[in-house]
């Protein structure tokens, strides 16, 4: 993919690698070096996620820190890892689907909208949302019961007014008890709200995500333009920029941070509703569960419009590092998995 920059000011162009589609994939290569490295990223950030999720059920507020310095003294720190092995089950099937969803829309919708003319910048954001928002979708039918499990296990513990009444040995028992006292509706708690969440937030995300890149490679582009011109007055000038591996790398990381910072802020509130969904039991309608409705009330209740935003902190750095990992280990494996290294160059 050749990116021109600061086209106006100079015939400059970054040369950076080609893009790798779903059809230069080795497919098994793809989904087994997918599982091995995410699981890694899974371990590294679920404690923010346990944190973020205590936040979001506690009735008072605390920060970030203090709410994980606080389960450390009174749970051990174990408990940031309560629940981890529930979450990672699922989060093998659900990336797998996530990443074919994603890949082959991308493929698809970024091929029809160059065919009706639709300039290349606009194509790649337009097929980069969608993608994200099939892939979300996609990923939901797994993911949702496995966070439902995972997070009631992660508010045990915690204060009484913040935890089920109902007490979890491990994700088995959880899953076995939720599925007795609910029925399968009670695995799909949120499942709507979820869609809500994750759909918009992945399509907002994909999207920033490529005009993030093009905006950070835009400025980049404009400092070797600068950078060259000096090198013109001594004659040592080049037309074509190659950035190294590190550079491409750090680009895509700060281009998914930027990305995941917007998504984060734009859909916190439905995150607080689904997590409150999911985790707490419904006292005022038995076994049914809490509505949306009430929930909502319940948060403007104990604290204002602001209590929506709760957990803004962990999720934003959650979102911020988890996309900066996510994006440059999948362009990695990516990168991996091609069946033709040489085409990459």
């Amino acid at each position: 993919m050749n990116l021109s920059a600061a086209e106006e000011e100079s015939a400059q162009e970054i040369h950076i690698p080609a893009d790798i589609d779903w059809e230069m994939l080795d497919k098994s290569k793809f989904f087994l070096l997918g599982a091995a490295l995410f699981s890694g990223v899974s371990a590294t950030l679920y404690p923010v996620v346990l944190v973020k999720t205590r936040q979001q059920v506690a009735q008072a507020q605390l920060s970030g820190i203090r709410t994980a310095f606080s389960i450390v003294k009174h749970e051990g720190f174990r408990a940031l890892y309560r629940g981890f092995g529930t979450s990672l089950t699922g989060t093998i099937p659900a990336r797998a689907l996530y990443m074919a969803a994603l890949e082959v829309t991308k493929s698809n919708v970024g091929s029809a909208t160059l065919k009706f003319g639709v300039p290349e910048p606009t194509a790649a954001a337009i097929a980069n949302a969608v993608a994200g928002l099939s892939a979300a979708m996609a990923a939901q039918l797994v993911w949702t019961p496995i966070d439902v499990v995972s997070q009631r296990l992660m508010v045990q513990g915690s204060h009484p007014s913040c935890s089920s009444p109902c007490r979890y040995v491990n994700g088995i028992d959880a899953f076995r008890k939720i599925l007795n006292t609910d029925g399968p509706k009670g695995l799909y708690r949120g499942f709507g709200i979820s869609i809500l969440t994750y759909a918009p937030s992945n399509a907002v995300w994909w999207a920033s995500y490529s005009v993030a890149q093009r905006l950070v490679w835009g400025g980049i582009g404009c400092y070797y333009y600068k950078k060259d011109d000096e090198s013109n007055e001594n004659g040592n000038g080049s037309n074509m920029i190659r950035p190294d591996s590190k550079t491409v790398m750090a680009v895509q990381g700060v281009s998914a941070a930027m990305a995941g910072g917007v998504s984060a802020l734009i859909t916190m509130p439905l995150d607080t509703i689904k997590t409150r969904l999911q985790v707490l039991d419904g006292e005022e309608n038995g076994r049914r569960g809490p509505t949306i409705g009430q929930t909502v009330r319940n948060l403007v209740k104990e604290g204002g419009w602001l209590a929506c935003y709760r957990g803004l902190g962990p999720r934003w750095a959650s979102m911020s590092m988890s996309a900066t990992t996510m994006i440059t280990t999948y362009e990695f494996l990516k990168r991996l998995s091609a069946k033709n290294q040489e085409s990459l160059m």
